[in-house]
């Protein structure tokens, strides 16, 4: 998932918010606004939504904390982080390789429970030293915010301990079956499947509460589950295609016929004569015998239609030395990774500074349609 706003860097790793987060301070404020109303009635209105506003800006500060203890155990465990992205289901490091051992995927999996469990430890500690005043008029706001927030952050800590992708706890179950079987791939199907028993549950008790007692809370119960359905189904499916794809390299997949335009084509006969009659997705650039970079039907949209007559191909080329490059001897599992990560659909096969050919979604898709119907 990619961020919408980009918030700032903090060892390193860029901090982004998608747009759904939205959603949920909302929800968070309001219900809070709601819970203080009752509770403490003696509270100016200001005061009720003051402190209900505060609780979802420390609430964000909390998920970045439990996200950033996951980017730093697989930083230190050898494996790079990119960004971490806020959405409406909390928060998703964007971890660029997967756990070398069990025990790297067990702390990893682990440290974001833990941290949520300590920030609610000291909350809960701040608001013991804090002048709480005589118990017959009600919490102060700071106390009954600090109560709050470590409230919130031990049930983060409880809700992600569940054993089931993708929440913490499945990774948590995957190192243990890692661990047991000696098989990463059987162990991610039963971290899958058991994530979606716990999707399938929460949906179903989500509606339960919906419709039988009329809460509303149960109607955001049942969008939770149907969004941990939908990214327990997306890990099993995963699970699948790396098994589909272990020992396959590269040279085994890639097209060495590397179709070519020259770089002083006009978009207009690019788009005529190339693109519209072949259908073909990436075509390698050639500027004076060299190969010198790849363009694809997307850079059309670069430049409006009405100069593509008078705008070249070199005008839009992306650049060998610019590219994510992948050599023949890389594992397809880790070019197919690159790809999500770079979010593109082909990557040059470089080789002594020489393009061999390229690999394109459409390549690796075709091996596994093939060995999926050998196996039926």
């Amino acid at each position: 998932m990619q961020p919408s706003i980009t918030l700032g860097r903090v060892a390193g790793i860029e901090i982004g918010l998608h747009y759904t987060w939205l959603l949920i301070a909302v929800l968070i404020t309001g219900s809070f606004v709601g819970y203080f109303s009752q509770t403490n009635p003696q509270w100016h209105t200001k005061t009720t939504w003051s402190a209900a506003v505060v609780i979802s800006v420390l609430f964000f500060g909390s998920i970045v904390l439990h996200e950033l203890a996951h980017a730093l155990v697989a930083k230190a465990r050898g494996m790079p982080v990119r960004t971490i992205t806020l959405f409406a289901l909390g928060g998703v490091a964007h971890i660029e390789k997967e756990a070398a051992t069990p025990a790297a995927e067990f702390w990893m999996g682990i440290a974001g429970p833990v941290m949520s469990g300590a920030v609610g430890l000291l909350c809960a500690w701040l608001a013991t030293l804090w002048d709480a005043g005589p118990v017959a008029v009600g919490l102060t706001p700071p106390v009954a915010v600090l109560l709050s927030l470590s409230s919130l952050n031990f049930m983060l800590a409880v809700f992600n301990l569940i054993p089931g992708f993708p929440l913490d706890g499945g990774r948590i179950l995957r190192a243990l079956l890692w661990r047991i079987f000696g098989d990463e791939d059987r162990a991610t199907r039963i971290s899958a499947r058991a994530g979606q028993a716990v999707a399938l549950s929460l949906f179903a008790l989500g509606l339960w509460e919906f419709l039988a007692l009329e809460s509303l809370s149960g109607l955001w119960l049942g969008l939770l589950g149907w969004f941990l359905l939908d990214a327990a189904t997306a890990s099993y499916t995963q699970a699948e295609v790396l098994t589909g794809l272990r020992g396959v390299r590269v040279a085994d997949v890639m097209s060495r016929d590397c179709a070519t335009v020259r770089a002083d084509l006009p978009l207009q006969r690019y788009a005529d004569e190339y693109v519209l009659k072949t259908g073909r997705r990436c075509y390698a650039v050639e500027d004076r015998g060299a190969i010198t970079g790849l363009v694809t039907p997307a850079d059309l949209g670069k430049v409006e239609r009405a100069r593509w007559g008078d705008t070249t191909i070199a005008e839009v080329t992306h650049p060998l030395h610019q590219l994510r490059s992948v050599s023949p001897d890389t594992p397809v599992v880790e070019a197919l990774q690159t790809m999500g990560r770079e979010d593109v659909n082909q990557l040059p096969v470089m080789e002594a500074g020489r393009m061999e050919g390229w690999l394109s979604r459409s390549h690796i898709m075709h091996v596994l349609r093939t060995r999926t119907e050998l196996s039926m």
